[in-house]
C-alpha cells in the first residue's frame, strides 16, 4: 500500500500547490469520495456550495460534484472560471426536466408559483420564480405568496414539502434521485432488524413511506448536525454512501449504516488525477449563455436568503 498512498500524496500536494498558484478554490459536495473531501476548500451540501460560491473571492473556481452544482457556481460568478473536472458527471434527476418542460407547465399553471430544486440545469432556473434545497425548502414554500406551485423536478421532496405545509398546493413533477428513490422502507426495516438501536436519519429526497419510519429527516447538512448533537453512537443513515466520510469523522466513536443502493455512480467519478488535471490544464469550464445566467441568478440568488 505505500507506494499507492506515497504516489496519491504527491498528487495531492500538487494539487495544493497549483491552487494556491492559481488562487483557485476547491468546492466538494458531500457525497464525493473521501480523497476530494479531504482536499477540498468546503465541503457541503447543495446550499452550503452556493452560498460558499456566491462569496469567494477565488479567481478560479473548481467544482466537484455534478454538472448542475458547477452551473450554479457559474450563474454567481459570470466573470470567473468555474470548472468541473468530470464534465460528463451529470445529475440524473436534473436531467428529467427541460426548461421547455417548465415553460410548458406555465401555460397550464398560469396563475401558480415556480419553485425549482437547486438539482435542475441553468435552463430550467431561468425558467422559474424561486430555487431551494433540501435544507431550506419548507421555508422557500411558506415565502410564496402564491397557494398554488408547480415544484420541480422532485416528487419526493414535493410530497415531504406537502406533508408539512398543508395549506399549500404543491403541483409535483415527475422527477427524482434514483439513490434515494431507490430506498426503500424493507432496506431501512432490514437493517432496523440487525441494528435495533439505531436512530434512522433520512434525506427528504428519499420516498414518503422511508421518510415516515424515521426519526430525523433532513438535507446532509443536517443530517451532520443531528448526529453532533446526539447521544446514540449507532445510526441508519437514508442518504448517499458518500456520506460515510464525513459523518465517521465527526463521530469515530459511532457506527453508521446505509441502504445498499444509495450510490450515485456520477458523484464519485472526480478523483484526484481527474482534479489534477482540471487544475493544472484548466479543462472541463462551465460555459453558459449570458441571457441564461442573467434569468437564472435571481431565482437562485432568492434561495440563498431564505432559511
Amino acid at each position: 500500500m505505500k507506494p499507492y498512498n506515497d504516489a496519491m500524496e504527491t498528487i495531492q500536494n500538487s494539487v495544493l500547490k497549483l491552487k494556491e498558484e492559481k488562487n483557485a478554490i476547491i468546492l466538494a459536495h458531500n457525497y464525493t469520495l473521501p480523497e476530494i473531501q479531504d482536499i477540498a476548500d468546503f465541503v457541503g451540501d447543495s446550499l452550503g456550495l452556493s452560498r460558499k460560491a456566491s462569496e469567494t473571492d477565488a479567481d478560479l473556481i473548481v467544482f466537484c460534484g455534478v454538472s448542475f452544482m458547477g452551473e450554479t457556481a457559474k450563474v454567481l460568478n459570470p466573470d470567473k472560471k468555474v470548472l468541473l473536472p468530470i464534465p460528463e458527471a451529470g445529475c440524473a434527476m436534473a436531467s428529467m426536466c427541460t426548461g421547455e418542460q417548465v415553460r410548458a407547465l406555465r401555460k397550464k399553471y398560469p396563475d401558480a408559483a415556480f419553485l425549482a430544486y437547486v438539482n435542475t440545469t441553468a435552463d430550467v432556473k431561468a425558467e422559474v420564480d424561486m430555487c431551494c434545497t433540501s435544507s431550506n425548502v419548507i421555508d422557500a414554500v411558506k415565502s410564496l405568496k402564491e397557494t398554488d406551485i408547480v415544484f420541480v423536478p422532485d416528487t419526493n421532496l414535493a410530497e415531504y414539502a406537502a406533508s408539512l405545509v398543508p395549506e399549500k398546493n404543491i403541483i409535483k413533477f415527475h422527477g427524482y434521485c434514483p439513490a434515494h428513490h431507490g430506498i426503500t422502507v424493507w432496506q431501512m426495516e432490514d437493517l432496523k432488524t440487525m441494528h435495533p438501536g439505531a436512530d434512522v436519519i433520512s434525506h427528504p429526497e428519499s420516498p414518503m413511506d422511508v421518510l415516515n419510519m424515521s426519526d430525523f429527516i433532513g438535507s446532509t447538512e443536517k443530517m451532520i448536525g443531528y448526529v453532533r448533537e446526539s447521544a446514540n453512537n449507532e445510526f441508519i443513515v437514508g442518504t448517499e454512501i458518500g456520506m460515510y466520510h464525513r459523518l465517521k469523522k465527526l463521530r469515530p466513536d459511532a457506527e453508521f449504516y446505509f441502504p445498499p443502493s444509495a450510490i450515485c455512480q456520477t458523484m464519485k467519478m472526480t478523483d484526484l488525477r481527474t482534479l489534477y488535471k482540471s487544475l493544472s490544464e484548466e479543462t472541463g469550464e462551465i460555459i453558459l449563455d449570458r441571457d441564461i445566467m442573467d434569468r437564472a441568478r435571481r431565482p437562485i440568488e432568492k434561495m440563498l436568503t431564505i432559511g
